[in-house]
């Protein structure tokens, strides 16, 4: 075995040994520093040609039960054969490749491939067309695009200097995935990839501007990612099953490096629509002992009966948006584990995380974790404090963290600024370092003098069963300068009445306090981002935009909306 392979394993190990004692691995715990490493020669190849060359590395299962298994080896072979032909195309060393790819195996031979070979990938959801493709091509500097036969022709009109490859092999045109079949099963780049070089750039899904375009790299990335290794609680022979789309950044955290980093297996089921019942089933069938999903999922699930899953996960962990009490109970009731809520972001891997072994704060995201040292900053004073903006001092810079926004100095000097990251994001922390979410900075607004957060009332309306998903914006008031307003997604079977709208208000009052209540509220669909992200800046313009100075509805607003006062029973109504 190589020595980076014994340093980066070593520092894995650490964390291993420490997994549930978290003062212990924080207090030793520091990011390694191993040159020339290089994730898929130094790990990835040395763990499949050790005892673990046989066993599945990825496994995939579609709808249909058709399953594709992957072991170390094969993946470790079939990756150089990739990364040989790709160089016999021309792809050199820094060349941009746009993947956009399902959950299928050429995705994982792709990474694998591209982290020898040193290209620069920029993972692209298969949802995305038109004006965001051709974003992706001019700014990312695409020069190959991988993708199926169906969506690459979505590049038609797409202009730039780049070459097509289809991984189902029959695209006119396009350079063909099967051919990679004759390729040399061994490979050398020209040039190691390692440290400080690019090896993946996110354009992240901005809810309230153009989306930015964070840069990681070969340091980032593969030891940034020993923090969610250690959050999830990853060990070696591990069945992980992660919920999340390819084109995100929480596709390869969790479905690729922290599960291979923590020499684990990775499982994918492939579904058409979603399913609890099935989920479980395919759960209970593969001996799932890992389990990530996001909070829509976690909400979903517990409108199913949990018991059916007789051999859950032992270990449960979400990130996205925070969960709220009802879903950690439910799940901790039926499951007899507690689901882990974790914080980080496309510009960094896990930062502040319930970890393993420790007692959870139900609606807390947890604990620093693991090299990183955060800091909370006032907005208004830019002194510490306990409630503020969410920052990462730099010195030392955590492992994690981006190289910073490709070819934007001028905004990465701002994320940066001070010697802290800020990362945008309102926390509070109580004397035990557990940290709670607060909101964005720029969704917290003001109601009378009164800071609202709009995360919080969201966790209480969530709560009611009529409601599957809620969004909290400010509504214009010529009083308090805004009032809460909700837009609700009904659950199924309720429908939009008043009557359901008074169950909500009286949930609402009997739980919030008064300077905190929901005033109005409408039942319509949310728009969201590509990736599942509700744009509360569409909301928010929406509801100025459908209102007048003296904060009544224009005559020609679309919608039907419910106020409080609407309701005169609800004014005996007291909070519990």
């Amino acid at each position: 075995m190589s020595q980076q392979f014994e340093q980066y394993k070593a520092a894995r190990d650490q964390l291993l040994t420490y997994r549930e004692d978290y003062e212990k691995a924080r207090e030793t715990f520091t990011w390694p520093d191993i040159p020339g490493f290089n994730f898929g020669f130094d790990w990835f190849d040395q763990v499949a040609a050790g005892e673990r060359a046989n066993d599945p590395a990825l496994i995939i299962v579609e709808d249909d039960e058709t399953r594709t298994t992957r072991t170390w080896a094969e993946l470790s072979e079939r990756s150089n054969q990739v990364a040989s032909w790709w160089a016999q195309l021309g792809v050199k060393f820094g060349d941009k490749i746009i993947l956009m790819l399902g959950n299928r195996v050429e995705l994982w031979e792709s990474v694998l491939a591209s982290v020898k070979l040193g290209s620069v990938l920029i993972p692209t959801t298969t949802q995305m067309v038109g004006a965001d493709l051709q974003d992706r091509i001019t700014r990312g500097g695409a020069r190959w695009v991988i993708a199926d036969q169906h969506d690459l022709e979505k590049f038609a009109d797409i202009e730039g200097e780049y070459s097509l490859i289809d991984v189902d092999s029959v695209f006119a045109g396009a350079h063909h995935w099967s051919d990679a079949d004759a390729a040399p099963a061994s490979f050398v780049p020209e040039h190691k990839a390692t440290g400080d070089d690019s090896m993946l750039l996110y354009f992240t899904s901005g809810t309230t501007q153009q989306a930015k375009l964070v840069e990681h790299t070969h340091y980032s990335y593969p030891m940034g990612h020993l923090s969610t290794m250690y959050w999830i609680g990853i060990e070696p022979g591990d069945v992980h099953l992660n919920v999340a789309s390819p084109g995100w950044g929480k596709h390869a955290w969790s479905n690729v490096f922290a599960p291979w980093i923590g020499e684990a297996t990775v499982y994918i089921y492939n579904y058409e629509r979603f399913d609890a019942i099935k989920l479980m089933e395919h759960m209970s069938e593969e001996s799932v002992t890992s389990f990530c999903a996001p909070p829509t999922v976690w909400r979903m699930l517990i409108q199913a009966d949990l018991t059916r899953l007789t051999n859950p996960p032992k270990k449960l962990v979400s990130a996205g948006e925070p969960l709220n009490a009802v879903v950690i109970d439910t799940v901790a009731k039926a499951w007899g584990q507690t689901i882990r809520d974790g914080f980080g972001q496309t510009e960094s891997t896990v930062q502040v995380a319930n970890p393993p072994g420790m007692p959870v704060k139900i609606g807390a995201m947890g604990r620093a974790m693991p090299g990183y040292e955060p800091v909370l900053i006032d907005t208004t004073t830019g002194e510490e404090a306990q409630l503020g903006e969410l920052c990462l001092r730099l010195d030392p810079r955590p492992g994690g963290l981006m190289a910073g926004y490709y070819n934007e100095p001028e905004r990465t000097e701002r994320a940066m600024r001070g010697g802290i990251y800020h990362t945008g994001d309102i926390a509070e922390v109580d004397e035990r370092g557990i940290y709670t979410y607060v909101g964005r900075a720029d969704d917290v607004f003001k109601s009378s003098d009164y800071r609202i957060s709009p995360f919080e009332l969201e966790s209480v309306l969530v709560e009611h069963p009529a409601v599957a998903e809620a969004a909290v914006v400010p509504s214009p008031d010529p009083i308090r300068l805004s009032v809460p307003k909700a837009y609700i997604i009904l659950a199924a079977g309720h429908e939009p009445t008043p009557e359901t709208a008074e169950s909500i208000f009286r949930y609402c009052k009997e739980n919030v306090p008064p300077f905190r209540r929901i005033r109005r509220l409408e039942f319509a669909d949310l728009p969201k981002t590509v990736s599942g992200k509700i744009c509360r800046v569409d909301l928010r313009n929406e509801e100025s935009a459908k209102r007048g100075p003296d904060g009544q509805l224009l005559p020609d607003a679309q919608g039907t909306e419910y106020k409080e006062r609407d309701f005169p029973a609800l004014k005996s109504v007291r909070s519990k």
